[in-house]
């Protein structure tokens, strides 16, 4: 960096001294002293003189001496010292590196390889200068423009719309680098995830508009094969999230007269020969073109150009929404024109009678008026006779054979044109945006360039007045308003002189007197145009103007204008009948009787416009006519307004050689290019100057964060006196300064050339202004990170609190439901307790009732029978078989039934866990080798008597019966008693 600025400083004091020594002694010399001769002072002038041309020399010598380095030169604004020649060497070395840009300050040089270059504006190539932090650290390329342009839209400071101006002569590369900003804006709208569909298909829209523009308004010309014949302006419109919403084409003068007339070894419009070679057989019949038929309106047929392509175009109709019977429509009406013009007159056999269409001619206006849907009989007339208006009545006039091509060229023309308009309509249609959709566009501009041929007429005159609109407007956008902004800025500015283009403006539009005005003027009059009349006219209204003259010993009536990229000589023959432009009302008023849909909307509203325009009767000879040099100039400065509120950004094309050879590099082809587009003026400025402009103001909004510095911008007392303001700025200033070079300060002392605070601005270099960013970044980082901290500390209390609040509710809500429930089981166990007393008086009541009816029980003695032997074989015997009662003690049954093995109680019970209960709780003891039934109530207390077996015993394990006697409230497990204690005692 500090040799950088070291460059920029030391090129400053030459450029400064430079100047000085062309006429500016005195800002560096001092004032002269009176006492001094006229002659000594001259001395010193010369001596001085010298010694800084000896200097200059030498030191382009030193810089040349390394040619090897050249190439290497990224911007030229680096190239020490900075002249013509020096320029030119190092745009010669990267050249023949095949480095094809170059930055030059504020513009961006484009020099032609006439070659494909496929690797150098490929898509990864676009996504890796879109994704660059800063794509300035890059090669030069037509995407760094870009790129700045779509960043400064939301701009870093003052965000505007952005208009990108690529200029310079026929066959410099405008087009193709046209073709490339809309492929590369196009890109990165639609690497945006949002709006998908949306952004995809105004892409593909805003791409296939290129090919059918170029196929009806680009043409092979005698420097270029591509050359644009109209002037256009496409409105990228871009909605708050820089997404590709629509866009807008608006185009200026086309060429139409080239549909007719075409200069020797130049064709016609691309799409006529599209048609003719690209057409499958069933298309040649239906347009009438056979293979092997030639037309006059289609020269040079033979030639094969990459443009040649119907299908790319058809293509591209499609995707854009025109339908199938539209297409067939427009080739329909292309097809007339082309028989149209095959269409010759022979001259009357008497003045009276009019024009006879020759012999062989009338098989084409057979098909014409077969394309075009229009009565053959009509046209045929209206070619070759006029009306005239007499009064209340219309006369027909004969027109000569001469009248009668013009009128035939004329109905050719105005079809094309309306065509034409009408298919920018129809793209304009198809993907412009609402109003309400998008805040800001980027505009690009691509007319065409600065043309001199051995015959020029008022088509080349308006396309030079284009670009020298164009480079007025460079002009005092950069070269003039700049330096005139640092001075009154208070800067210590030497001015740098540059090729102010303004006499010549004067010339052609300025008023009161120019050519355009006195073309206009000529026009209106109602009378024959005459070449020789109309120079000595401008011989003697423009000759105090140096910047047209004449050649005396020409025959032919010209003129020549000095344009700031060379003298042009332009033909005067047909000069005014072109800007006339007229339009037979005949031959409108036969196209709207076509029954071609198309042809007949394009001419539905134009009839009574048409006649106002044309009809100039003598009585209002005064009124105004409509003509060319005016239409253009209105849409001109229209154009220009739009131009002067946007941010531009300046290509400059440059055309190595006029030959169009790949890798070929003419110096002189290259120089004069450079001289008279101002290249080296605006190096010289972009190395001395300070390319970033910015209000203190807007300043502070942006960076006063560094510093805490708020502006409040609704206090009017303090903060808006530029003395406060300018004092807030320099601290901002001093704090990066200091960051960056601890050593550098604003102090006058200190000579610091990257800044320069003046009375409302401050001037940076791009150098400075990358350091102030990325300091922002790393304040706002800061600042960003001081809020992430105390908003996590927020975050973190604030769960803390919530979560210490959700813990005592979830404590005081389990405390009041453990209280709810204990009181709700002391309730229950109160209930269970009162109603558990009431019922255990009951049952002692009910037991003590029950054994006050109870009897005493005898025991008797039994003697055991003998059993039969069957019985003993089978192990078991009924009960109802022994005869008298058995006293059985309420034995455990294991028990019982091992004392007695030769008999058993047979029981019937249902269920097998009755079964078992019963087996596990009956008790039967064995006593003297006797059985017998013996209740247990004198032993255990409670007891009922009718658990006393009578007679045979079959025993349902049932519910007892007595109903309370298997319960007591004394919580024991042999505690039980009653006969229900066999069921509840276990094994």
């Amino acid at each position: 960096m500090a040799t950088v600025n070291r460059r920029v400083v030391f090129r400053k004091k030459d450029v400064s001294t430079v100047i000085s020594s062309e006429g500016a002694l005195r800002s560096s010399a001092g004032t002269p002293n009176r006492h001094e001769t006229v002659n000594g002072l001259k001395g010193k002038a010369q001596t001085r003189r010298k010694s800084l041309n000896d200097s200059l020399e030498g030191d382009i010598r030193d810089f040349l001496i390394n040619e090897s380095e050249l190439h290497t030169y990224d911007d030229l604004t680096k190239v020490n010292p900075v002249t013509p020649t020096t320029v030119l060497k190092c745009l010669q070395a990267r050249y023949s590196a095949k480095v094809f840009y170059t930055h030059a300050g504020c513009t961006l040089v484009a020099l032609n390889p006439f070659q494909p270059i496929p690797h150098l504006y490929s898509l990864d190539v676009m996504r890796e200068y879109h994704s660059a932090p800063q794509p300035q650290d890059f090669k030069p390329h037509i995407f760094i423009v870009a790129e700045e342009a779509y960043r400064n839209v939301q701009g870093q400071v003052e965000p505007m719309n952005q208009s990108l101006v690529v200029s310079g002569e026929s066959g410099a590369g405008k087009t193709w680098t046209s073709r490339c900003l809309m492929k590369y804006y196009a890109t990165v709208a639609a690497s945006s995830q949002k709006c998908q569909h949306t952004v995809e298909k105004i892409e593909r829209r805003v791409l296939d508009s290129n090919p059918i523009m170029e196929a009806f308004g680009n043409a092979c010309t005698l420097r270029n094969n591509n050359s644009s014949r109209f002037g256009k302006y496409i409105q990228l419109q871009l909605n708050s999230s820089q997404l590709l919403v629509g866009a807008l084409v608006k185009t200026y003068l086309l060429e139409k007269t080239r549909v007719a007339f075409q200069a020797p070894n130049e064709r016609n419009f691309h799409i006529f020969y599209q048609m003719m070679k690209g057409a499958t057989e069933k298309q040649r019949l239906e347009w009438m073109l056979p293979l092997d038929q030639a037309f006059d309106w289609l020269p040079h047929a033979e030639k094969n150009l990459e443009e040649d392509c119907l299908q790319e175009t058809v293509v591209a109709m499609v995707n854009l929404g025109v339908d199938e019977e539209k297409r067939a429509q427009i080739f329909q009406i292309l097809a007339g024109l082309l028989q149209l013009g095959n269409v010759d007159f022979s001259p009357a056999s008497e003045e009276s009678q009019p024009c006879d269409v020759e012999e062989n001619s009338k098989g084409f206006l057979q098909k014409t008026a077969v394309l075009l849907q229009v009565p053959v009989e009509e046209l045929q007339t209206y070619l070759v006779v006029r009306t005239l208006r007499a009064g209340k009545h219309n006369l027909l006039k004969p027109c000569s054979q001469t009248e009668c091509t013009i009128r035939r060229d004329c109905l050719a023309k105005v079809i094309y044109a309306q065509l034409f308009e009408w298919l920018v309509t129809f793209i304009n249609n198809s993907m412009c945006a609402d109003t309400l959709m998008w805040s800001n566009f980027i505009g690009l501009l691509d007319v065409y360039g600065f043309e001199c041929f051995l015959l020029n007429n008022l088509e080349q005159l308006c396309i030079n007045y284009a670009n020298e609109k164009l480079q007025q407007h460079f002009v005092a956008h950069y070269l003039k308003a700049q330096q005139e902004e640092y001075v009154s800025e208070g800067l210590q500015w030497s001015f740098i002189r540059y090729q102010d283009n303004q006499a010549c403006l004067d010339l052609i539009e300025g008023s009161p007197t120019s050519i355009f005005s006195l073309l206009n003027e000529e026009c209106r009059l109602n009378r024959t145009s005459d070449a020789r009349q109309f120079r000595v006219r401008l011989e003697k209204e423009l000759s105090g103007n140096a910047n047209i003259s004449w050649d005396k010993f020409s025959k032919e009536s010209h003129f020549m204008v000095a344009h700031y990229a060379g003298k042009v000589s332009y033909r005067i023959e047909g000069m005014m009948e072109k800007n006339k432009d007229p339009v037979p009302p005949e031959l409108i008023h036969v196209l709207q009787k076509s029954q071609n849909a198309l042809l007949h909307s394009l001419f539905k509203e134009s009839d009574h416009e048409s006649e106002r325009e044309q009809q100039v009767p003598e009585s209002r000879g005064n009124n105004k006519v409509v003509t060319v040099v005016s239409k253009f100039k209105n849409s001109l400065e229209s154009l220009m307004k739009i131009l002067y509120s946007t941010t531009p950004h300046y290509t400059r094309c440059i055309k190595p050689n006029p030959d169009c050879r790949p890798l070929t590099f003419k110096k002189e082809e290259v120089i004069t290019q450079l001289e008279a587009c101002g290249i080296v003026e605006t190096i010289n400025i972009s190395a001395a100057g300070f390319p970033i402009r910015i209000p203190y103001g807007s300043f502070l909004q942006r960076y006063g964060l560094i510093t805490n510095t708020l502006l409040n911008r609704d206090d009017g007392s303090e903060m808006s006196e530029q003395s406060v303001l300018r004092s807030a700025v320099e601290d901002v200033l001093n704090v990066v300064l200091k960051k960056h070079t601890p050593s550098s300060t604003l102090s006058p002392a200190d000579n610091n050339n990257m800044v320069h605070c003046g009375r409302t601005k401050v001037f940076l270099t791009n150098s400075l202004l990358e350091m102030m960013e990325d300091h922002r970044v790393r304040v706002r980082s800061q600042k960003a990170f001081c809020i992430q901290c105390a908003w996590r500390r927020y975050q973190c209390h604030l769960r803390n609190i919530r979560t210490q609040a959700a813990t005592r509710i979830q404590a005081e809500v389990r405390s009041w439901l453990v209280r709810k429930e204990v009181r709700k089981l002391h309730n229950a166990a109160a209930v269970i307790q009162h109603n558990w007393r009431r019922w255990r008086v009951r049952m002692d009541a009910l037991a003590e009732a029950e054994l006050d009816n109870a009897e005493d029980l005898v025991e008797e003695v039994y003697v055991r029978p003998k059993l039969d032997s069957l019985l003993k074989e089978r192990g078991s015997v009924q009960l109802s078989s022994i005869p008298e009662p058995v006293v059985i003690r309420g034995w455990p049954m294991g028990l019982a039934v091992a004392s007695a093995p030769t008999i058993t109680v047979s029981m019937t019970a249902s269920g097998f866990q009755r079964v078992m209960s019963m087996m596990a709780c009956l008790k039967m003891p064995f006593r003297h080798g006797e059985y017998k039934v013996k209740t247990n109530q004198f032993d255990q207390g409670v007891a009922s008597i009718r658990a006393q077996p009578r007679g045979s015993i079959k025993m349902h394990l049932q519910r007892s019966p007595l109903l309370y006697a298997n319960m007591h409230p004394v919580n024991k497990t042999d505690g039980v008693t009653g006969f229900n204690q066999i069921l509840l005692e276990g094994t």
